[in-house]
């Protein structure tokens, strides 16, 4: 009976006590760091919705801006001095706008000469040609198209203008600006073609904007080069 009790005791005492919980309570969540933009990177070349919104209604203020500029050059007055070549000269002025083509110009030549010369009042202004320092000009090129590109020809500039305060037209005072270069020649086309090989419209040729026509004689007889 005794072995019986001592064994009972030490099974019993032999038990051990449960041991605390060992499941661990998660931890806090760490806070999030706000992104901030660098002000010392330079980020220009990365893509901006607003600044580039801003850039293209800033070019389209300037290029509406440069049109109503140009509309507003074209509709400048303009005198222009000639001369009538049917192997001499016979020199007028007449009135137009920059931005008149030379074949509007030499409508309004024609009517003018058509008063004292009666061969001006059977013919077109397709039938005329506007000789500028030996050069034909084309009918469908402006006045503004060759002012602003300051054309040249074989002897000076092509047109040359200064402005003149003290010119009435009709009831308003107006700034006309006056050509001061050489005056171009008025001829008819039939007369040109009977005459192309004599002088001087042996030396006559066709304008063409994209030709560098060299030297140039200015005042005093001295010879200057177009620049590049």
């Amino acid at each position: 009976d005794e072995d019986h009790g001592d064994s009972a005791t030490s099974t019993t005492n032999t038990t051990q006590p449960s041991s605390p919980s060992t499941t661990k309570t998660a931890a806090p969540p760490h806070p999030t760091k706000e992104l901030k933009k660098n002000p010392d990177v330079d980020t220009s070349f990365l893509p901006d919705r607003e600044r580039q919104t801003k850039v293209q209604l800033e070019r389209q203020r300037l290029r509406t801006e440069w049109i109503h500029a140009q509309t507003r050059i074209k509709t400048e007055k303009l005198e222009i001095t000639y001369s009538y070549w049917d192997g001499s000269g016979h020199r007028r002025t007449v009135q137009c706008l920059k931005g008149d083509s030379i074949a509007s110009f030499l409508e309004s030549v024609r009517k003018d000469l058509a008063r004292e010369f009666r061969e001006m009042q059977n013919v077109t202004s397709d039938a005329l040609l506007y000789v500028k320092e030996d050069l034909i000009i084309p009918q469908d090129i402006s006045f503004y198209d060759l002012i602003v590109t300051k054309a040249r020809g074989k002897s000076g500039p092509l047109f040359n203008f200064d402005v003149h305060d003290d010119v009435r037209m009709g009831a308003i005072d107006s700034r006309v600006e006056k050509d001061e270069s050489h005056p171009g020649k008025i001829v008819e086309r039939r007369w040109y073609e009977r005459n192309k090989h004599i002088f001087p419209a042996s030396r006559w040729e066709m304008f063409d904007p994209a030709k560098d026509y060299g030297r140039y004689t200015i005042h005093g007889g001295e010879t200057e080069k177009k620049k590049t």
